[in-house]
């Protein structure tokens, strides 16, 4: 619809005041659960890191302890360790200070990582890792590659360089409905709510520390363990899940800081021992929320004595949840085509399904189109995900039906520049030139939150005479009759004449009798 310079009326500003509270209302759509799940993991991902960083500080004090007893043996391989130990420190604190951005961004300058106030965030992490003169997402990019070559190059074996190289890959990556793969960063944090940029930051931490252990660990073993003396031996759980959905798997490895591999250590986790010799504790959580554990391993000795090393770590199961929102507003519209978003946090679009009931749900691409039937019967969306190989269903969202609003009539013109104007009536009037040059009139819902072109069928224009009689006119379905125009033709500057019994009917097959338009001709 093109836009016009007259003065709305009081009932069109209070439509368009109630437009604007729907819009604010959809920004409020993110479901609180779904910010909480993320905050959780956030938590317990923190937990891990400081894990990791025990286990990899305990090898680091190993190899110092060997270099101060055998310098000429262990030095060399306590300076690499020390530079693994810087190199992984300026990434971490890298990564450190995006995290600090995207909350500056979202919540001001004196915005707190730990305590985020506006978690729903949509733009701060697009704006501080994809946009302006300086993106930081390349960078990081950039500096995690760096990272993993520079590790890589110290593996030894190939197996765990490969097991590096998958968890700090910054491969392009290739979305369903897309013609080209979407970079690294890209695919990380565009349109990602704030608290969900800051988990996929500290979980990127949570790799680098991974990778960090890996190193330390190829580089004590490079050296003879007969000639190593340790005076403390650590044990420590590394979660090889990050987070857990109820339903899903639980896996973590619970392993030495040293071990001697001709007599591995037994394993016990809240009194049971392991059933197997890997150190891998695995369970099927069937509840939500955080989950503590501990154990200890026993580690036999060549003199026949065993030894005892505690542990304990934690883990959380989040509810399987899904995003969906009307791209349109918080409700759907009867008999048209309403656009919705479905998407589940750290699943791929491609493995996600979706039904409705009251209506239809078609997908395009990445978009979905839901057309409901019935008004006044709530809709209800239930999304499910390829999970471990099979399906889970992971939320129900109902939405509201309502009929379409009635349109607003208006008659179109053209203005000395081409432009088309819409006169709704009122205001300073209507040139005669335009009024007479004008074809009809045509009616619309053009509030910029729904745009509806609705047919108008037919409509009336009343005059009246010196002595206050209406002389009413019938139109040619949506355009002037010849009777109509030679009317306005006799109008004066001033006079006023109105258009009524207006009737029209939208995408949705309802016919309307819209709302009289008073027009002044100037």
């Amino acid at each position: 619809m093109g836009s016009n310079n007259t003065r709305l009326s009081p009932r069109q500003k209070m439509i368009n005041l109630m437009y604007i509270v729907l819009t604010a209302m959809l920004a409020l759509n993110v479901s609180s659960d779904v910010l909480n799940g993320f905050t959780q993991v956030e938590e317990g991902l923190k937990r891990t890191n400081n894990n990791v960083e025990q286990r990899n500080a305990a090898i680091l004090s190993t190899l110092e302890n060997f270099a101060a007893q055998n310098p000429d043996k262990g030095q060399r391989w306590y300076d690499k360790a020390s530079e693994v130990r810087r190199t992984t420190d300026q990434l971490y604190l890298k990564i450190d200070s995006m995290k600090q951005l995207i909350v500056n961004e979202a919540d001001g300058k004196n915005g707190d990582v730990s305590n985020i106030l506006n978690r729903d965030n949509l733009e701060a992490a697009s704006v501080v890792m994809l946009s302006g003169k300086n993106p930081k997402g390349p960078q990081l990019r950039a500096a995690i590659d760096e990272y993993r070559e520079y590790i890589g190059s110290l593996m030894v074996d190939s197996v765990k360089r490969a097991n590096i190289e998958t968890a700090l890959s910054t491969d392009p990556v290739l979305r369903q409905g897309t013609l080209g793969k979407q970079s690294w960063e890209e695919s990380k944090f565009d349109t990602q709510p704030v608290v969900a940029a800051i988990t996929l930051l500290t979980k990127l931490q949570n790799d680098v520390k991974y990778a960090e252990g890996e190193a330390l660990q190829t580089l004590l073993a490079n050296v003879d363990a007969g000639d190593v003396r340790v005076n403390e031996l650590n044990a420590f759980v590394i979660p090889q899940s990050r987070f857990v959905m109820r339903g899903g798997k639980y896996s973590a490895n619970i392993v030495l800081a040293a071990v001697d591999t001709t007599a591995r250590p037994e394993i016990y986790v809240n009194g049971n021992k392991l059933a197997n010799e890997r150190g891998i504790y695995e369970l099927n959580p069937g509840s939500t929320g955080t989950f503590d554990y501990k154990g200890y391993l026993e580690v036999p000795h060549g003199d026949g004595s065993v030894t005892r090393h505690p542990f304990e770590s934690s883990y959380t199961v989040i509810e399987p949840t899904a995003t969906v929102s009307a791209t349109m507003m918080n409700v759907l519209y009867a008999g048209i085509d309403n656009p919705l978003s479905i998407s589940v946090p750290g699943v791929a679009n491609s493995t996600v399904t979706a039904s409705m009931t009251n209506g239809t749900l078609t997908r395009n691409g990445d978009v979905w189109i839901a057309h409901p039937d019935k008004v006044g019967e709530d809709a209800v969306v239930s999304v499910s995900a390829q999970m471990d190989g099979h399906p889970m269903k992971m939320s129900e969202t109902k939405f509201r039906v309502r009929k379409l609003p009635d349109p607003t009539p208006y008659i179109p013109f053209k203005d000395n520049n081409g432009n088309t104007i819409s006169y709704k009536g009122g205001g300073k009037g209507l040139s005669k030139a335009y009024l007479v040059n004008a074809p009809g009139i045509e009616a619309a819902i053009d509030d910029d939150l729904l745009n509806i072109q609705f047919k108008v069928l037919s409509f009336e224009t009343v005059f009246f005479d010196s002595m206050g009689n209406a002389i009413p006119e019938v139109s040619d379905g949506a355009n002037f009759s010849q009777r109509q125009k030679d009317s306005f033709r006799r109008l004066s500057r001033g006079k006023r004449f109105y258009i009524s019994r207006v009737k029209a009917v939208g995408p949705d097959g309802v016919t309307r009798d819209l709302a009289p338009i008073e027009v002044i001709v100037n």
